[in-house]
């Protein structure tokens, strides 16, 4: 089973903490049938970083990175990172995950789609609008 998908921070926080509506949880569940999450290092960094996360909360957190495919910032994210930055006023973080879901052609999942819906090429999926 091939990947297809790229989780923003957002979907992976709403996923966890059973955040979605029905509509967007039967969405993503389909995204699963179809491929195993994956995420950008700047997503496991953000969700590291989870300040209000008790100690449950942490256990199914970290199961999660375990279980996740993780794209690390090779040098052509990191190129097309900075390409994306020049051309769109956009935060570094989702200027990552962009290029990550680019470079390796997925469709980004995210409930935030007016942060890259002016990158060209990005494909995006917002599970709230399904």
């Amino acid at each position: 089973m091939g990947i297809k998908y790229l989780w923003d921070t957002n979907t992976v926080i709403y996923f966890l903490q059973k955040q979605f509506s029905a509509d967007a949880e039967k969405f993503v569940d389909s995204t699963l049938e179809e491929s195993p999450p994956a995420i950008s290092a700047i997503t496991e960094i953000e969700l590291l970083c989870w300040k209000t996360a008790n100690e449950k909360d942490l256990e199914v957190l970290h199961n999660f990175i375990d279980e996740a495919t993780i794209f690390e910032l090779e040098k052509a994210i990191k190129l097309k990172t900075a390409d994306i930055r020049k051309a769109h006023k956009i935060k570094l973080p989702d200027a990552i995950i962009a290029a990550t879901a680019l470079f390796h052609n997925l469709t980004l999942i995210t409930r935030n789609t007016k942060d890259f819906i002016t990158i060209d090429g990005l494909k995006l999926a917002n599970p709230f609008e399904k």
